[in-house]
């Protein structure tokens, strides 16, 4: 056996890879140079967890591995003889044919001591470029804009929504992050507002999000923002009415990568905005980018602080890093005479000029300084594990706490999930109509940290069906993967031909034939039923994860974490899970590893904050 077969059979038995990484790094490595193996292993490890990039100088067995793994991870780079620090691995990798260059394109690049996979670097160069390129969009007349902000926002003096309008209207592209309740939708819709009435044209204008749920969601609640507008009816009617998914924006195919828009094909649009962009992974940014017209102007909504997105980057969270520097002086100046509000300027000479076109909302109107889940989120945000503590011991009335240490523990949880899903099941009973049904669904909701396990979707999928059928509320011939009348089921795969995506939530019923059907509630808010047959890959949805959960919210929102910690649980996972709620959050968990959780805060590897400034 050669020394590639040998580091191969090890690192395979020890499972420090996955099968993927090594068949990868096997196609990459030259003759027996197992180091060069070791390199492309790690770094498609790295992609594979959501990075884009592998430092050098993390690329040792301390950097990567814990416990038992990194013991065999450091015997296999005695087995491979590899460098043990940046300056080795740069000179070692110096002369890789598997690297790009000047005069070739490779799989990896090697770019400031950091190693990628050359797709997922060139995507991070375009979106650098893009965000770095800030087109000025002009206004005509600065009072007549000034005279429409005041009209829709009123004159005070401390108002972040109405910077965050200045802001876009007076920006080719802009950024508006806050938490739950900050207003994002109603300050979209009174910009909106504000750009049709300062327009010479008639806008183009499109609305989408990452998933159909949080497409429908935005579609809701951009409706009833509309609503609530005092404005002419004439204005009204150039508002767009739905929003769509990225993925259905884009053309995406069923049998192929190949997006209908893009760079020789652009979206057909004046303005886009795009919701929940925490969940825009590197490569649909840079896909989106690439459809954009030259002309378009694109305002991203998003939570910094929720988690980043299933798929390599935390594009949203990298950017609103340059929110940290403030507005530029200039700026700051121009968005006062725009609002008439106090809006400081700081002249920093090596500050990113990405700092101008971003907006932080920091106040909630959902959650009052009274509100038990806006102080979690709070407290969970700035890792303060002792407030979080006191905060579910302090029984409020919006926020439960329940331990996870024993078996009786773990009936109270199936027992109160049940009676969460009673009233839902209660409307399958009494045969109300598909769509009150399906918005019932909504109003609780179970969400776990891990797929695998008993405290994993399968497990608690299995387990919850089978407490449901013990209490009569599902009918006893129902088990699990199979279709049943009441049964939620979530999409795990995009299928463009029904126009359903990864994440959509669908319930089954019985149609007036009496046959089985799933009801998707589209983001145009039109009901659509399909067989059961016909879906593409799903799974029962009493649990989902919170990565899922993302886009959604629900009146009530329970979470249960695992009883051994699991590097997935993160301060971003919990504040996600817990900012899902409306009114009501229950949270099974024991305490260590609810602490441990909080102070595990993760850091996604990229170079877009430094190629952003």
């Amino acid at each position: 056996m050669n020394l590639i077969d040998q580091v191969i059979a090890y690192a395979h038995s020890t499972q420090l890879f996955r099968s993927v990484d090594l068949q990868f790094a096997r196609l990459l490595c030259e003759d027996d140079r197992a180091d060069y193996l070791l390199a492309a292993a790690c770094v498609s490890a790295s992609a594979g967890e959501g990075h884009v990039c592998l430092a050098l100088e993390t690329l040792s067995p301390e950097a990567l591995w814990t416990g038992q793994q990194r013991i065999a991870a450091e015997d296999l780079w005695q087995l491979c003889q590899a460098p043990e620090d940046a300056e080795g691995w740069q000179s070692r990798l110096a002369g890789w044919s598997a690297l790009s260059s000047a005069n070739q394109i490779g799989p990896l690049c090697l770019v400031d001591q950091q190693l990628y996979l050359q797709r997922a670097w060139y995507q991070e160069q375009q979106v650098a470029t893009f965000f770095n390129s800030l087109p000025e969009q002009r206004l005509d007349d600065e009072s007549q804009a000034r005279h429409i902000l005041d009209q829709l926002f009123g004159e005070s003096v401390h108002n972040d929504q109405k910077v965050a309008a200045a802001v876009a209207l007076t920006a080719r592209h802009a950024i508006i992050s806050g938490g739950p309740g900050t207003g994002k939708t109603t300050t979209v819709a009174k910009l909106l507002a504000a750009m049709i009435q300062l327009s010479q044209t008639r806008l183009r204008i499109q609305m989408a999000a990452p998933t159909g749920k949080a497409a429908a969601r935005l579609t809701e609640s951009l409706g009833k923002a509309l609503l609530a507008l005092d404005v002419d009816e004439t204005i009204r009617q150039r508002f767009p009415r739905e929003a769509t998914t990225l993925h259905r924006l884009l053309g995406a195919q069923a049998t192929t990568r190949q997006l209908r828009y893009h760079a020789h094909n652009p979206l057909h649009l004046d303005i886009l905005i795009v919701d929940e962009a925490s969940m825009v992974d590197l490569t649909m940014m840079a896909n989106l980018i690439a459809a954009l017209p030259a002309q378009a102007r694109v305002i991203f909504l998003g939570d910094r602080d929720q988690l980043a997105s299933v798929e390599a980057g935390a594009v949203l969270g990298d950017i609103c890093r340059s929110a940290e520097y403030g507005y530029s002086a200039a700026r700051a100046a121009q968005l006062s005479r725009l609002t008439g509000c106090d809006v400081e300027g700081f002249e920093q000479p090596q500050a990113p000029q990405l700092r101008d076109t971003i907006c932080l909302l920091k106040h909630s109107y959902r959650f009052d300084d009274k509100s038990g889940i806006g102080q979690l989120a709070r407290a969970v945000n700035q890792g303060q594990t002792q407030q979080a503590h006191a905060l579910l011991t302090s029984e409020l009335p919006d926020i439960h706490w329940r331990g996870l240490a024993d078996e009786a523990d773990w009936r109270t949880l199936l027992q109160e999930v049940c009676k969460g899903y009673q009233p839902f099941l209660a409307s399958v009973a009494r045969g109300e109509s598909p769509r009150q049904i399906v918005a019932q669904f909504s109003h609780y909701q179970l969400l776990c940290a891990l797929r695998e396990g008993a405290f994993g979707v399968k497990g608690l999928n299995q387990s919850i069906e089978t407490a449901l059928r013990q209490r009569g509320l599902l009918s006893s011939s129902s088990t699990l993967q199979q279709d049943y009348v009441g049964r939620p089921i979530m999409i795990t795969r995009n299928d463009s031909g029904l126009g359903l995506f990864n994440g959509d939530v669908g319930i089954t019923l019985l149609d007036s034939d009496q046959q089985l059907k799933v009801y998707f509630q589209l983001p145009d808010g039109e009901l659509r039923a399909v067989q059961p047959s016909r879906l593409p890959e799903h799974e029962t949805a009493w649990v989902m994860t919170v990565h899922k959960s993302q886009g959604s919210e629900f009146t009530h929102t329970a979470l249960v974490l695992p009883r051994q910690f699991s590097p997935v649980l993160s301060r971003e996972l919990i504040y996600t899970a817990i900012t899902r709620a409306k009114s009501q959050l229950t949270l099974y968990s024991e305490a260590a590893i609810l602490n441990r959780a909080i102070n595990n805060q993760t850091s996604r590897r990229s170079g877009l904050t430094a190629a952003l400034r």
